[in-house]
Order: C-alpha cells, then structure tokens, then sequence
C-alpha cells in the first residue's frame, strides 16, 4: 500500500514541476527568455504591471517548495531557520552604503578593495555583505545581479524595503506587549508593539506624524509596496471602462491614481488624503501626469476618513492597503464614512490581501472568484508571505489581513461585490 505522506510529497513535486514551467513560459513569452540567475540587467516582466499569470506561477512554487522544506527536513532544522535569518541586515547595509550604485557603473564588475573604498567600510565586512546577493566575477570582484538592482537608490522599491528597518525592533517585544497589562487585551491603534517599542526608548509618536521629509519618503515606499505586491495588477482586472469617476481615498501622492489616469484618460479622479499629503500629491501629480491637471482630470481634496466622509455620489470609491492598517472598530468607521456618501450605483473597491481560513464560516465565497490552492499545498498556497503581511500590520498598527468573512463583517453588509479578484 502507498505511503500516503509519499504521496502528498509527489503531489508537491509536479506542483512544483508545473509552476516552474508556467513561470518559464511567462518569461519566454516576452520574447526575452527566461532571467539567469546572475544576470546584470532587469526583465521586461520585472516591472511590467500586468504579471497576473507569473505572480500566480510564483505563489504556488513558493508555496510548494516551502511545504516541501518542512516535510522532508528535520523539524529542528526548519524551526532555527525561521530565526536564523540576517538577509534583512545585509540588505539594510547595501542600501544605506548605495552599494548597486555603484557597481551599476561597473557592470564588468569592481574589486572589493575599491568597492570598501568608495563605501568607506571594511573591507572583509563588505565582502561578507556582498555574498548574499552580487555575482562573483572572480575572487574578491563583484557586480550587480538582477536582485541587487532593485536596491538602487533611483528605484522607489528600496523605499519599501528601507521602511522595514525597524520591524524587528518592534517584533522583538511582541510577547511582552502580550503580557502587559495596558497592552494586552487591546487592540487600540495606540497599543501597538511598535508603541511600546519607542514607549520603552522614551518616545511616543504616532505613525502618521510625520515631517516633510519622512512623507515623502513614506509614499515612495507605497509605491514601492504596489511594485513589489503587484497591486498595478488592479488597472487590467476591474472594468474600469464602465465607470468615469473614481475617489482614491487615503490616496496618498497618487500611487494608483497616476497611472490610472494615464490609462484611463476618460476618467474622472479625485485624490483624498490628509492635508498635508494632499501638497505633496499636488506637487507629484504636476511632474508625472501634468495632462490631467491641464484637462482638469484630477481633484485634490483634503480628508481625515476617520472623521468625515469623502466627496460625494461618485462612481468608484477606491482603498489600496487602507482597511488593513486599521483595527476593525476604525475600519468600519471609514467604510461607514464611504456609504454615507454613495450613490445607488457607488462601488466600494478594497484592494488588499485576502486570507483564508480552513474552517471558514460557509456561503463566504463570492461566486468562485477567490482561488484555492491546489492539494496538497495549504491555505494561502503554503507560503507564509500574507501572514509576513499580517503581522506587519499587528506590529505597526493592531491592523490586519481579513478573510472574506471579515471584510463582511467590518462592512455590515449580506455580500460582498462580485468583483473580488485574484490578484
């Protein structure tokens, strides 16, 4: 008789044999052939918007190949691994010496001696640095990969990556935050790991106070978020065409609004944020898409969606990692803002991350829209990325990822909109 374990592993195997092959042939579609591993240059499809199909080709490797690890590697092994991971620093120190930079001038590759010099670090440490993700050219030369490149300080990606930085600072007294008498049982937006993280450094400020400098920062790491995420997906997968006005509500400098303007020039936007974000965006919008401010395509409207409600009776009221950052008591405020204003064919668009639970209340699927992994990869497709997010979201601002049912209940609504996409 079969071993039914040897099974499940075989299963992963083709899994991982065909989403390989899908992801392969993704790439060869372009024309461009498949990326090598060492390569110097970016793929077309690196920052293509529409990457549906190759994102969903990488969930499922990704999923497959990390279910595989854990069944087939000693327990012991698979637990340290989860703790013994200093990529993030190495990466923290490529960024902040503008390593890429300068091997971009270099692409035949740069000797480690005159790369620590024009760092000004050491040069042995650099070297340790440099191992986990440049290519070798021979000993001790180095130059840039098709990884490193993303970390160049020219693109909003490093951004994103730059604004973890502190993650582990707030993750590291998570359980105490759990213990705590104040912090505990509440799930206040005040009452954060990342609070009593700076509480126990004697400071006290609140995530969204920030100064000019660190705004504009912050919303260049949203648009690195939207690369990385493959939100831009959005502008190929929701009919668009059967709308004409659109609200980006806690919109930022216009992340998504931009480029669906650019795409979408019969539309009419309306960009609300706080503020002092709303001049920023102005100042965005006139360098990036200045057409839509010479045709009046675009309105800037100051909104704090906590306290007041967004423009109102327009098509599409449009949230982009918005709902997450809350916990459900905000969240049902912003949504309940939002419905005081819609009109009697208003849309609410909530563009975030979709969790699923194996024992999920039945009737919350929405028309089979939402895809399952295949077996026998598990929920979320085996990789643990959504609750990476998730407990991003804790540690920042007591927010999290919801499940379908969840965003039903902060709604208060009997069914959620057909349009929830798998992207």
């Amino acid at each position: 008789m079969t071993d039914p374990n040897e099974v499940k592993v075989e299963a992963l195997l083709t899994i991982i044999n065909s989403s390989a092959r899908e992801a392969m042939a993704e790439y060869k579609n372009t024309g461009h052939g498949v990326p090598g591993v060492d390569a110097g240059t970016l793929h077309p499809l690196d920052f293509a918007t529409d990457t549906l199909a190759l994102r969903k080709a990488i969930r499922l490797l990704e999923g497959a190949c990390e279910q595989l690890n854990t069944i087939l590697a000693p327990p012991q092994h698979t637990a340290y691994n989860f703790v013994n991971n200093y990529s993030w620093a190495c990466i923290e120190v490529a960024t902040q010496s503008c390593i890429a930079d300068i091997l971009d001038k270099h692409p035949e590759g740069l000797s480690v001696d005159a790369l620590a010099d024009a760092v000004n670090l050491d040069r042995t440490k650099i070297a340790r640095v440099l191992r986990l993700w440049c290519h070798a050219v021979k000993r001790d030369v180095f130059a840039n990969t098709r990884l490193s490149l993303v970390l160049k300080s020219t693109n909003d990606v490093v951004f994103c990556i730059r604004d973890q930085r502190d993650s582990p600072k707030y993750a590291a007294v998570l359980y105490e935050t759990m213990i705590d008498q104040e912090f505990a049982r509440s799930s206040e937006v005040e009452k954060t790991p990342r609070a009593f993280a700076l509480r126990k450094e004697g400071k006290n400020n609140n995530f969204w106070e920030m100064d000019d400098e660190a705004r504009e920062t912050f919303h260049k790491c949203m648009i690195g978020h939207s690369m990385i995420y493959g939100s831009y997906a959005a502008l190929h997968y929701y009919p668009w065409d059967n709308v004409s006005s659109v609200v980006d509500v806690g919109s930022g400098t216009g992340t998504m609004s931009i480029p669906l303007a650019k795409m979408f020039p019969h539309l009419r936007m309306t960009n609300q944020d706080l503020p002092e974000t709303m001049k920023l965006s102005r100042n965005t919008w006139e360098k990036k898409a200045p057409e839509a401010l010479l045709d009046g395509r675009i309105e800037f409207v100051p909104l704090n969606f906590l306290e007041e409600s967004p423009v109102a009776g327009k098509d599409v009221y449009y949230l982009r990692s918005i709902i997450h950052n809350w916990p459900d008591d905000e969240a049902s405020v912003i949504l309940l803002n939002i419905r005081k204003v819609m009109g009697p064919n208003s849309r609410v668009l909530i563009h975030d991350c979709v969790l699923l639970r194996k024992f999920e209340e039945p009737g919350v699927g929405v028309n089979g829209s939402t895809t399952k992994a295949p077996e026998p990869t598990l929920l979320n497709f085996g990789s643990n990325t959504p609750h990476q997010h998730d407990m991003t979201m804790w540690l920042l601002f007591n927010g999290k990822e919801r499940t379908l049912n969840e965003f039903k209940n902060i709604g208060q609504v009997p069914s959620i909109s057909r349009y929830v996409n798998d992207f």
